[in-house]
């Protein structure tokens, strides 16, 4: 089964041609530059943007495929969560696609297509596992008890994961995007240098917090500003990202150990960062725990791993018609 795919939830206008869990092609349109002028996604920019290449896009992903709109058997769009109007873009010309090659309609929702970048890289992964979603917006642990069957055992109460670590950056006067360039600077140093906290939840035994730490880094820079003292930028961002992977890391293993998973991924946008890999690998190894990344060009918004999960979600009976709409939230586990 060759599905077309979109994606478009927030700054990378996508597109790709999948067969169950093969990538035929995969294209992908950033937005970055222009919006680094801003210091992060500038949500009308985004939308106009989407509108503007999403056809090309489309036309690109079946040329590297090798194949013509006539040869796809269904279209596969993201719907939810995301930009709202970005997420439109996607869905309005994903609808009329459809309608006029009369093909299905498959509506994926943009978390379950993280998860399903693992497939992509890892054929033999297959449910029930632990999944640590963690990117920009999100930051959950689920239980995949099958393709499109998700339990949600915690998530954070505030800011995500990479969204402290794009506000950090951001504060300390580093370039979109925030995250990437945080993780490629941190520097191995004096790790109390810094006296930032641990983040910490008083319920929710699975549940994350990161405002308090976005805060503390603001502070930081401001009272250092008012004493004009300088900060060492490389030390802070080591110090936040060994905040935030301390976190990661000991709520999804406590969770593991209590519901005795031995097989583990990770996924999002956050599952690119350095640290979080090296500390999970080798906190897993020594546990006798399995444990899956996407490959790294999977792990960011990119429309193949859309198709991989459309695939599922199809076999399913999970398909939408002209009434399909966008949502700017919705939980991973909806039905």
């Amino acid at each position: 089964m060759k599905i077309l795919a979109i994606e478009s939830s927030c700054d990378e206008t996508a597109a790709a041609v999948t067969e169950e869990r093969q990538v035929l092609s995969s294209i992908v349109s950033t937005q970055i530059a222009e919006h680094r002028i801003y210091g992060g996604v500038v949500p009308e920019i985004a939308s106009r943007r989407h509108t503007e290449a999403i056809s090309a896009v489309c036309s690109d992903a079946l040329k590297a495929a090798g194949l013509t709109y006539s040869d796809i058997d269904a279209v596969a769009v993201t719907f939810a969560p995301g930009l709202i109007g970005a997420l439109l873009v996607g869905v309005n010309f994903a609808k009329g696609l459809a309608l006029s090659l009369n093909k299905p309609l498959i509506p994926v929702h943009h978390l379950r297509s993280h998860i399903a970048a693992n497939y992509i890289t890892n054929p033999e992964l297959k449910p029930p596992f632990l999944c640590l979603l963690v990117s920009g917006g999100n930051t959950v642990i689920a239980e995949v008890t099958d393709y499109t069957k998700f339990k949600i055992l915690g998530g954070t109460r505030d800011d995500a994961a990479g969204e402290c670590f794009d506000k950090t950056a951001r504060a300390l006067g580093l370039p979109y995007p925030g995250g990437v360039t945080l993780d490629k600077i941190a520097t191995k140093a004096d790790l109390k240098k810094y006296p930032l906290p641990h983040p910490k939840v008083s319920s929710g035994e699975f549940d994350f917090s990161f405002s308090g730490l976005k805060t503390a880094v603001m502070n930081l820079v401001n009272n250092s500003a008012q004493k004009g003292e300088e900060i060492e930028v490389p030390v802070v961002c080591a110090t936040v990202r060994q905040r935030v992977c301390d976190m990661l890391i000991e709520k999804t293993l406590f969770a593991a150990e209590k519901y005795g998973y031995k097989t583990l991924a990770v996924a999002g946008g956050v599952s690119a960062n350095s640290e979080l890999r090296l500390r999970f690998t080798d906190e897993c190894k020594r546990r006798g725990i399995t444990l899956y990344y996407p490959e790294l060009k999977y792990c960011g918004d990119n429309a193949a791993m859309v198709g991989v999960q459309a695939f599922y979600e199809f076999k399913d009976g999970n398909l939408g018609d002209s009434s399909l709409n966008a949502a700017a939230t919705l939980p991973i586990d909806y039905r």
